[in-house]
């Protein structure tokens, strides 16, 4: 059974990314994956320096996500668009966790491995300004992104109350996303 680990760029406690990234997990685990929520607010980080890794090593937080991310086989991103780009929060934690470890490969955490990405926004856009530059950040750092990509505008009137999507269409869509990495994940093992 393939392991797949979902999270959002933000760290917005009603964040609508984490609400799509749910649901695309969802999709993950009707075809067979185990999937975990990853809350990345939960691991504070610095901001990436490298004279405080060279002086330090990798903070704790960095430590237990890179055992994290090691431990799945693949990844479902859902983020939020600033100002045409990935969030910060995003950016650092990959940045980060692609810092090797003593006989660790570069990217190794993340080689070789399916993602998908997606977006929420309240615009009308959608988030997809961000998602060709998440898209190319993911395979970057050697992630075996799908083609599909989602984004989802005007995310404040798009989820009920339970947070799930209120038009069906799109919530297939969304679970597709998570369907399609947990079964290349699979085809992988």
């Amino acid at each position: 059974m393939a392991k797949i680990l979902a999270f959002a760029g933000s760290l917005r406690k009603g964040s609508w990314n984490k609400k799509l990234v749910r649901i695309a997990a969802q999709g993950a685990r009707e075809a067979g994956a185990e999937v975990t929520m990853l809350e990345i607010e939960e691991y504070p980080l610095p901001l990436y320096d490298g004279d405080v890794e060279a002086a330090s090593g990798l903070p704790e937080n960095v430590v237990k996500l890179k055992d994290l991310f090691k431990a799945h086989q693949g990844f479902l991103i859902s983020s939020p668009e600033y100002n045409a780009g990935m969030p910060g929060v995003l950016k650092n934690l990959t940045d980060w966790l692609s810092r090797p470890r003593e006989g660790e490969k570069l990217f190794e955490i993340f080689a070789n491995k399916p993602a998908a990405a997606m977006a929420a926004s309240t615009g009308a856009l959608g988030g997809n300004r961000m998602l060709s530059g998440l898209r190319a950040h993911m395979l970057h750092i050697q992630m075996l992104v799908i083609p599909q990509t989602f984004g989802l505008a005007k995310a404040a009137d798009a989820f009920d109350e339970a947070g799930l999507l209120q038009d069906a269409k799109v919530s297939e869509i969304v679970k597709d996303l998570g369907k399609r990495v947990a079964e290349l994940a699979a085809g992988l093992e």
